[in-house]
């Protein structure tokens, strides 16, 4: 599985970006995909996931209520709706897919995020 992440770029604190994330090589509409960050020096994160369909969907804490996970499974693309950014969001972010919540295989890339304040 090939995954290439898009949409990243520089925003000002408060403003909104959507994250892409495209799946090639091999239909990935029963994995779980999911969302991480890393920023510099610090272990990479998870941001969000969602399961075969979109009533499973999970976050984490620092997200919950401004970033929205979505699937589109006739494209195979995942997308990250981040609003109400702030500074500390900024990070390289990847886009991952597996079998299950736990165990992601396959890994993007990165698209940087950047919010300034």
């Amino acid at each position: 599985v090939q995954l290439q992440a898009s949409g990243g770029g520089l925003v000002q604190a408060g403003g909104s970006l959507r994250l892409s994330c495209a799946a090639s090589g091999r239909t990935v509409r029963t994995y779980f995909m999911g969302w991480f960050r890393q920023t510099p020096g610090k272990e990479r994160e998870f941001v969000a996931a969602i399961g075969w369909t979109e009533t499973r969907s999970y976050y984490a804490d620092t997200v919950k209520n401004r970033f929205t996970i979505s699937r589109d499974n006739a494209k195979n693309t995942i997308y990250l709706q981040m609003n109400s950014l702030k500074p500390e969001d900024t990070a390289v972010y990847y886009c991952a897919v597996g079998p299950s919540i736990k165990k992601f295989d396959y890994w993007g890339q990165g698209t940087q995020v950047t919010v300034s304040s």
